[in-house]
């Protein structure tokens, strides 16, 4: 029941934006708000072009897609995040505040939560700026690609010494 006053709300909350800006209410565009708060965690263009497909009543073209999510991103409904090379988007209504660990290596990206780093930045003094959200990133290596990298080197010394 949660999930379909989220939707409502998320929905009042665009069809207010895109009155106040003067942009046409499509059923495409609400197809596509809809999708997107059906997803749980970051998706790209691609797997939202997937999903849209998938319903046969909406055919969107990528441009309508890109189009949607920057109005979605003007509404603070979405929110756009560059990990690498790959941009990735997420819901971000009514969604607990979260951080991101990018492994530089394989790209995975893991979301996690910390009360100290939360209320550390809650209590930052910030001189003439008032905070209304933020996102952190961390990046650095996954225990999976630290394993291989260790393993890789340790058979890289093995094979040196083998050859001298």
């Amino acid at each position: 029941m949660e999930d379909k006053n989220v939707k409502d709300t998320v929905r009042q909350i665009f069809t207010e934006y895109l009155n106040a800006n003067g942009h046409r209410k499509t059923p495409e565009r609400y197809a596509i708000l809809d999708t997107i708060y059906s997803i749980d965690g970051h998706f790209d263009i691609d797997t939202l072009y997937s999903l849209m497909a998938d319903q046969e009543n909406f055919r969107v073209s990528r441009a309508t897609l890109y189009n949607t999510i920057i109005l979605l991103i003007n509404a603070r409904l979405v929110i756009k995040h560059q990990f690498g090379n790959s941009s990735q988007y997420e819901k971000c209504y009514n969604r607990d505040t979260h951080h991101h660990q990018i492994c530089t290596q394989c790209g995975k990206v893991v979301e996690f939560q910390n009360e100290q780093l939360q209320q550390a930045i809650a209590s930052t003094k910030l001189s003439r700026f008032t905070l209304s959200h933020y996102s952190l990133y961390l990046y650095g290596l996954c225990s999976k690609c630290e394993r291989a990298n260790r393993k890789k080197k340790t058979n890289n010394q093995s094979q040196h010494k083998k050859e001298k």
